[in-house]
């Protein structure tokens, strides 16, 4: 079976994750065109076989921004972010299935809420990117646990940090995501223990 690329942006018109598969041969063959169900948007992607370029629907501005990137970008490794020149936010992600899904999945999170709470969301929208990025990568390598000894737990979303709450006893851990410093601590931390009550 041959090896498929992920497409994901957030729609601009109704705030869902979309998300579209396509194969190599595919994407060389032919311009992909990833939908959105609500139909308003769609994102466009081309190839000359050297050098792509995609026209993205930005769930954070609303306006459709265009990129470009070489081939191997697109066919090899995690992948790449495509970024809204406004709000230097990450808008649409390129690559790997299971990385562009879990990289949609927190960007839902943000637009919803920057929706909720206007500009002001969150004290640094760039760090709590990050943040939560980090927060993703130490939770695929198991490293987030409970000290009652529980690895269920949710995540809230503040406006200056991320609480990991356990969903066995209800501790709680409080993640900064205001500053850069926030971020270069956490970067340090291979594991989180929230401390259990």
């Amino acid at each position: 079976m041959e090896e498929t690329r992920s497409f994901g942006y957030i729609c601009p018109h109704c705030g869902k994750s979309v998300v579209g598969r396509r194969s190599r041969f595919a994407l060389l063959a032919a311009a992909a065109n990833i939908e959105c169900e609500c139909g308003k948007s769609a994102m466009q992607v081309e190839t000359d076989g050297e050098k792509f370029r995609f026209w993205v629907p930005c769930g954070f501005c609303g306006d459709a921004h265009q990129g470009e990137c070489d081939a191997a970008s697109v066919f090899e490794g995690a992948g790449i972010g495509l970024s809204c020149p406004k709000t230097k936010q990450f808008c649409a992600y390129v690559g790997d299935n299971r990385r562009v899904e879990s990289a949609i999945k927190e960007l839902e999170i943000l637009t919803e809420k920057e929706k909720e709470q206007g500009d002001d969301a969150f004290a640094d929208n760039l760090v709590m990117y990050e943040v939560l990025s980090e927060i993703r990568d130490i939770a695929a390598r198991q490293g987030i646990s409970c000290s009652c000894g529980s690895r269920d737990y949710a995540i809230e979303v503040r406006h200056a940090a991320v609480d990991l709450v356990c969903k066995k006893c209800g501790g709680k851990l409080r993640v900064p995501a205001a500053t850069d410093e926030d971020l270069d601590s956490l970067c340090c931390q291979m594991k989180l223990q929230i401390k259990g009550q």
